[in-house]
């Protein structure tokens, strides 16, 4: 994944570990608030990722086929950022580490579901996401993409 630059009409390409190009992040310019489109790589859209303005904390929603599939939540304390995650389906999951320098990791329950690391990469302004097996990965890639646009 590409580290996103500026804030206003972002798009990148998301690619596999071969180099493939497979989920563009379409960010939609001059909205009240971000918004974020994960596409497939034909341009349909499979989750809509949208900043919550005038709440308590900074939130996310990731909309799947019209129903809330997750909101993203940011720590309201703390010296280092923190997020909960709550899935559309009533499971709870949270990141942890470093989301400046993109090394952090998202649990649920106890086991690490993904892990986002720079370090894995040569190139300027990449980043690597590891799911684990069985996991949903637009989901995922949508939470580093709400965690992205919060940081």
């Amino acid at each position: 994944m590409r580290e996103k630059l500026a804030s206003i009409g972002d798009n990148y390409w998301i690619e596999d570990d071969q180099g493939k190009r497979i989920y563009k992040v379409n960010g939609k310019a001059l909205r009240v608030r971000d918004t974020f489109v994960l596409e497939d790589t034909s341009g349909h859209e499979i989750v809509r990722i949208q900043e919550r303005k005038l709440s308590v904390r900074d939130k996310v929603t990731i909309e799947r086929d019209g129903h809330t599939a997750a909101t993203v939540y940011k720590a309201l304390i703390g010296i280092r950022a923190r997020f909960s995650i709550e899935a559309g389906d009533g499971v709870s999951m949270r990141a942890s580490g470093n989301f400046v320098a993109h090394e952090y990791q998202i649990e649920r329950e106890g086991r690490t579901v993904a892990t986002i690391s720079k370090k894995w990469f040569r190139v300027r302004n990449s980043y690597g996401i590891n799911v684990a097996q069985g996991e949903d990965v637009p989901l995922i890639l949508s939470i580093t993409v709400a965690i992205d646009s919060l940081t």
